[in-house]
């Protein structure tokens, strides 16, 4: 079994490298033909260090991005070259490419960025973090209990943007010292007010279920995903029904740690297109596009894993079940929405169309759920968070200008560059 598991890591690094030297390689032209503005242009920078397998926690941000755009320049630094080529051909707003810790600062030098938003905690976050003379700002890729949400790394950034009010109080249960009126910032999820796309299918009588789980984790307590121990069993039930549509939305990181993940992922693929060949009126969806909202709206019911879909999906105030961790280990945070919600074990999961039925009847649960939508993001009237976006943006900006008539004085310090740089 070790030998296995040395033989796939060893192919896999061989695959990253290749592909890696491909990105380079294809990166030539674009740059070329591509220059950067180079009249301090853009005010905000969204900064990304991760490859084309994270590309999913840039992708949430793309619209309201975009629609900030239009107020404040926002340009993309992306550090990798597969995620800069993914990047610059979905992105709607300009990427630039920093291999380099000199190129990096080359993008600092010639523009006037005032703000850098950081989707993730990627270690080289802090390659960025060395600017001083804007505010860094942790706006992560999504809404949820996970233990993620509750890391002392926030403390690294100026501010952070969060949901509401349960983030507030998740945050203060393990954050010392941390003055949360003035450094966290509600802005409820603005991506919400993008939940809409056109459907891959002409809706019917058939009642829509969204399947989407999350990955299996990188450690036990955060073993979450339910592909291999839910997945097949409860979208088998779904798919037999004639009465259901499934639409099936995986982590693109499924399998990338346990090879039984990828294995069900891929049995539950091909049991979605046998379904199809079978019936073609079922138009069951397997979904592995970069565009995330219209699977939220247009579903009755969502089973989801404990991640930021659960939160997605709450945000819509749309019924949803949650897959209930067979790890032992998985840290669950039952002090918020965990507490109170529709969970599915992984011995239940064959009869997940009993629970579905179950959960369409019952009007006391979905009212029940409205409370807690209104803890977790406010008034989630469309273009509300949008608007809290904007507000926390300007107030930023506001900062800045007096901090920064503060510092006339002060000649503008460049940080030593890091021992070879050029190897960054």
């Amino acid at each position: 079994m070790e030998i296995r598991k040395d033989v796939r890591r060893a192919v896999k690094l061989v695959r990253d490298v290749v592909a890696s030297r491909k990105a380079q390689h294809k990166l030539r032209g674009p740059l070329k033909s591509r220059e950067l503005r180079d009249d301090n242009h853009f005010k905000i920078a969204v900064y990304f260090a991760d490859g084309p397998v994270n590309m999913y926690q840039m992708r949430q941000w793309y619209q309201p991005l975009a629609t900030l755009a239009k107020t404040w320049p926002v340009l993309v630094i992306s550090r990798t070259g597969g995620g800069t080529l993914k990047l610059m051909d979905e992105a709607p707003i300009p990427v630039a490419y920093a291999r380099t810790v000199p190129q990096l600062e080359q993008i600092v030098a010639e523009q006037d960025i005032r703000i850098v938003f950081y989707v993730n905690q990627n270690p080289r976050n802090f390659q960025m973090m060395r600017y001083g003379r804007c505010w860094h700002v942790f706006i992560n890729h999504g809404e949820s209990d996970k233990m993620y949400m509750i890391t002392n790394q926030f403390k690294a950034y100026d501010y952070s943007f969060v949901a509401g009010d349960a983030a507030l109080a998740r945050l203060d249960r393990v954050l010392w010292d941390y003055d949360f009126n003035k450094r966290a910032i509600k802005i409820g999820r603005p991506q919400a007010d993008y939940f809409s796309g056109e459907l891959p299918y002409q809706p019917d009588e058939r009642q829509v279920v969204l399947y989407a789980p999350t990955w299996e984790g990188d450690r036990a307590a955060a073993a979450y995903g339910s592909v291999a121990t839910h997945g097949v069993a409860l979208v088998s039930a779904l798919l037999a029904t004639g009465t259901h549509r499934v639409i099936y939305r995986p982590h693109p990181r499924s399998g990338v740690v346990d090879h039984s993940y990828g294995a069900a992922n891929k049995a539950i693929i091909a049991a979605i297109a046998a379904a199809n060949a079978r019936d073609p009126r079922a138009h069951h969806v397997y979904d592995s596009g970069p565009d995330l909202g219209w699977q939220l709206a247009a579903a009755d019911i969502a089973i989801v894993d404990i991640s930021a879909m659960v939160y997605d999906r709450l945000a819509t105030g749309k019924p949803l079940i949650i897959t209930r961790p067979v790890s032992p280990t998985a840290v669950i945070d039952t002090s918020g929405y965990l507490s109170d919600c529709e969970w599915l074990p992984a011995d239940h999961a064959a009869d997940i169309v009993a629970a579905v039925d179950r959960l369409t009847h019952d009007e006391a649960t979905v009212d029940r759920l409205q409370g807690w939508v209104h803890r977790y993001f406010g008034d989630t009237t469309p273009g509300v968070a949008t608007e809290r976006l904007h507000a926390a943006v300007q107030h930023l900006m506001n900062e800045w200008k007096r901090f920064a008539a503060g510092h006339d004085a002060d000649s503008a310090i460049v940080p030593d560059s890091v021992e070879n740089p050029g190897k960054a």
